[in-house]
């Protein structure tokens, strides 16, 4: 069996999946329910030090739903932990007590001054918590506080603040970025440059999920008045998994540890946040969706996957998909393909013919009897047939040999350039020369 402990900034969890800082980890008995369902780790709700922390009393959270209702996105105004800072500090104690082998982080967002950090710090390692989480990633609320996002944007408060806690806690800190911001790799910068252990990421996004039409306010609706909030869950997975990927293939962070967030719902998101080189895996929307014994099914899953492939450790898949991970100048435009229809698997829906015809290429034909059929000469192998047939894999994409000629341009596919960086038209290429 595949070995799923973690050992992330040294801190041991008997598996890599963690729950994110979130309404599941504010208290004590929600924490031992999930140790209890087999969770690795908890990162609990974030704590600060303004008792005048007060959340709505009324709905907190916005959806977008598939077709059929499942969950894609939820949308939260919820602030911090509105629950006195002693109490939390307390239970954070008894729990580490009760389960030293689980990991235990603790969120934390104070003003983004040192002497705030001072006083706080101090009274969290006195918990016997493993780390230490900063939250400048909360995109509503506390941002307009000056806090969360608002220090998450400007990466010389990141660097600056993250040295402050260096300076002040045993503690390994990790910093959780926004995702609010155009690129990425300068808050991973400015945080490894101010001395943190690791970055987690991402937070939630900005966002307004939806609109009451009858009121004409942002839902969720408090008293006909509606607010930005953060969106997570499986909708924001793509935005995240790419995000971690810029911060793995960054030569300035390459190395550094990396905690992915961002739509984990099943063992597969994980493998996929572990390939691009995340050390382990926090998880919010999929808990509050499915309940805490969610994590069964990640951690069998994933187990089973790495038996398949051989992979004896979580750290032998930690990073494995970074190197082909490229910029678009550097895709081997020799690699040609053309899109297969199984006529044995096809139930004759006609949406394959439908998105081409009226918004691609006009590459499939449809028989009187509709059986539909690839043109190649005008197949640019967009693969959109792929993605909007509902029969998986009836639809393929078949790699031409090098040799054959493509009926679209009338050329000869070649794979003497098979690695694209060596091309003559590879702009790296007609640099170098």
């Amino acid at each position: 069996m595949a070995d799923l402990s973690s050992n992330f900034l040294g801190i041991k969890s008997p598996n890599p999946f963690w729950l994110a800082s979130a309404p599941p980890t504010d208290k004590e008995y929600n924490v031992v329910r999930a140790f209890k369902a087999g969770w690795g780790g908890v990162v609990w709700k974030t704590l600060g030090e303004d008792p005048n922390v007060v959340n709505v009393n009324g709905p907190r959270y916005g959806a977008v739903y598939g077709a059929d209702r499942r969950l894609l996105g939820m949308n939260n105004i919820e602030l911090i932990t509105d629950r006195p800072l002693e109490v939390n500090l307390r239970e954070i104690k008894a729990v580490k007590a009760a389960w030293p082998d689980r990991a235990m982080i603790v969120s934390l967002m104070v003003p983004c001054e040192e002497e705030s950090w001072k006083r706080i710090l101090p009274l969290v390692e006195d918990t016997g918590a493993d780390g230490i989480e900063l939250n400048f990633g909360c995109p509503h609320g506390m941002s307009e506080r000056g806090m969360g996002a608002a220090v998450g944007q400007v990466p010389e408060y990141i660097e600056m603040v993250a040295r402050w806690c260096k300076q002040t806690t045993r503690m390994p800190v990790i910093v959780k970025l926004t995702p609010n911001i155009t690129d990425i790799r300068y808050p991973a910068r400015a945080a490894k440059r101010g001395g943190a252990d690791a970055v987690s990421l991402i937070n939630t996004v900005s966002s307004i999920t939806s609109v009451n039409l009858d009121t004409m306010s942002p839902e969720p609706s408090i008293d006909g008045k509606g607010s930005h909030g953060g969106y997570c869950g499986p909708a924001v997975k793509p935005i995240a998994l790419n995000m971690v990927a810029d911060i793995a293939r960054d030569p300035e962070t390459a190395g550094m540890p990396i905690s992915g967030i961002g739509g984990v719902t099943t063992w597969r998101d994980a493998a996929e946040f572990l390939s691009l080189g995340a050390s382990n895996v926090q998880v919010c929307t999929a808990a509050m969706t499915y309940g805490f014994k969610i994590v069964e099914e990640m951690k069998t899953g994933l187990s089973q996957w790495m038996d398949e492939k051989g992979y004896a450790s979580i750290d032998q898949v930690v990073g494995r998909a970074v190197p082909n991970v490229t910029d678009w100048q550097y895709l081997n435009l020799n690699y040609v393909t053309k899109a297969r229809i199984s006529q044995d698997d096809c139930i004759k829906c006609g949406r394959c013919y439908a998105a081409c015809e009226d918004t691609s290429h006009q590459a499939i034909s449809m028989s009187a009897d509709r059986v539909f059929e690839v043109i190649d000469a005008e197949c640019v192998a967009c693969n959109l047939c792929v993605n909007v047939c509902p029969v998986q894999d009836c639809i393929t994409m078949e790699r031409l040999p090098a040799g054959t000629v493509d009926a679209r341009t009338g050329k000869v596919v070649s794979d003497e350039y098979a690695n694209w960086t060596q091309h003559p038209n590879n702009p790296s290429a007609k640099a170098a020369e």
